[in-house]
């Protein structure tokens, strides 16, 4: 076939012919389409998008014509497109006309400057013309919107005053504390041991507070690797480093803003973030890793450690002056030996929420068992009590605990009841029971001791797992197996 010679044979005049052809193939098979010039005055509009403007408000084309596109067009991005250069190729838009799917285009000279912009309207009903793509974005919204609900749900407080069962002296003095923590805005630290209910009375704490509606964060610093603690704190920049994402990572700190920051076994805070943890807490503001910018924040700390920090200012291992900043409110929880009164009432709660939790009714203790638990030392606390209390309930067949069944989760656990000191006027007893009244320190020191070798032996040696599997630090392992080595108890 023979060529037509009316066609351009330059690359510029095919390009222009090219352009030409779009422009009228747009303006011909689209909804509507508008021009506005550099300052975002509207130019021109085909007669597609004419048929707009009575639901727009306007008459005729001569009454926007030569007026600014957010003027005639209401929530119109046109203006973006002039400012950044950038086209907005799929977007959609909602006004009184009604909801579009668009694309706006910049326009541009021979030099390549800006000089305008391109607005087509490609459906104007997009509920019926793109019904399977707008159904999958609502499904695709319904999901984030769910998951913002479960991290949000995730982030609210699971626990009460109410929750810190127990009437014993103890027990209301440490609530009392608790409500004046709530009322005040300064650190507070809790203090006590493994097991007594610090974490709860965190949660407690900031559901009382002003900052109830906003999250309670928590991260346990026994828990994290020391390398991976300061971003999980302070956040990592965007590309920090090799292997990061690019869009970069809040710390916990930028999480709970507005609401509170939970520090769990802060004792087992490295040294070398100490100094910038205290400056944060001065401060106010935070530089995620990888970044040399300050990002503010407004959170309020609550600590907790079962450590005696104290002791580790002396002997250099935590810094006086973070100390002092997170010691102004202090609250001492209670060990349960302490309030052995409340453990009627807590071991009701443990087999309601076992009941709950397996589906069943809960167990029942006879009194003799009820007796045997409250005889011993529980070291462990309320964990420790849960604990023993669930093993109990899976030697028996019927919902009723009884002592033998206590014993036998005692003895094989190394947890042997403690019996209490004969009293002075007593003979001394012989052979075996002589070497089970042997002074408190002696009895809990053997039962620490074949516990930690339990857990080692099950563990592998492996001291991480066996000190999770004892529901204790790191750092409080190893000074337990330094003291044991020194004794030269520990085989």
């Amino acid at each position: 076939m023979q060529g037509d010679d009316t066609l351009p044979r330059d690359g510029q005049s095919i390009l222009e012919l090219a352009a030409r052809s779009m422009f009228h193939l747009f303006s011909s098979i689209s909804q509507g389409m508008f021009l506005v010039d550099r300052t975002g005055r509207i130019v021109w509009l085909n007669e597609g998008y004419a048929r707009f403007l009575p639901l727009l408000g306007f008459s005729s084309p001569d009454q926007v014509v030569g007026h600014l596109v957010e003027d005639v067009v209401p929530n119109t991005q046109m203006r973006r497109v002039l400012e950044t250069g950038e086209a907005i190729l799929i977007d959609l838009l909602t006004n009184r006309a009604g909801t579009f799917v668009v694309s706006r285009l910049p326009l541009r000279d021979e030099q390549g400057e800006l000089i305008g912009a391109i607005g087509i309207v490609l459906f104007d009903h997009p509920e019926t013309t793109l019904q399977p793509l707008i159904s999958k974005f609502a499904r695709l919204q319904r999901d984030l919107d769910e998951a913002r609900r479960e991290l949000a749900s995730q982030r609210r407080t699971k626990y009460t005053l109410a929750s810190f069962v127990g009437g014993s002296p103890a027990a209301v003095e440490v609530k009392r504390q608790a409500r004046r923590a709530a009322m005040s805005s300064s650190p507070v630290l809790l203090l006590g041991e493994t097991g007594t209910g610090k974490e709860l009375l965190a949660h407690a704490i900031h559901a009382a507070s002003a900052r109830s509606a906003a999250p309670l964060v928590s991260v346990n610093i026994a828990a994290v690797p020391d390398t991976l603690l300061e971003a999980e704190f302070f956040g990592v920049a965007p590309g920090a480093y090799t292997g990061a994402d690019r869009k970069g990572r809040d710390g916990k700190f930028k999480l709970a803003d507005g609401g509170t920051l939970f520090l769990d076994e802060i004792g087992d805070m490295p040294p070398s973030l100490q100094p910038k943890l205290l400056r944060a807490l001065q401060e106010g503001e935070i530089e995620p890793l990888g970044s040399n910018k300050l990002v503010r924040f407004d959170a309020r700390v609550i600590a907790a450690t079962s450590r005696d920090l104290a002791a580790l200012v002396r002997e250099g291992r935590f810094r006086e002056d973070l100390y002092y900043r997170l010691n102004v409110l202090p609250v001492r929880v209670p060990p349960l030996r302490e309030r052995r009164e409340d453990i009627p009432a807590l071991l009701e709660v443990i087999a309601e929420d076992m009941g709950l939790r397996g589906g069943t009714p809960p167990p029942e203790l006879s009194p003799a068992a009820l007796s045997l638990l409250q005889a011993q030392a529980w070291r462990g606390n309320i964990r420790e009590l849960r604990n023993v209390l669930e093993q109990a309930a899976m030697r028996t067949e019927s919902q009723r605990i009884e002592a033998r069944h206590v014993q036998e989760v005692l003895r094989e656990s190394g947890l042997e009841e403690i019996l209490p000191a004969a009293p002075p006027d007593c003979a001394a007893p012989g052979g075996d029971a002589q070497a089970l009244l042997r002074p408190l320190a002696a009895q809990v020191a053997e039962v620490e001791r074949r516990a930690i070798q339990a857990a080692l032996s099950a563990c592998g040696g492996n001291k991480v797992a066996a000190a999770r599997m004892l529901g204790i630090s790191r750092a409080t392992l190893y000074e337990r197996l330094e003291e044991m080595s020194e004794k030269q108890t520990y085989v």
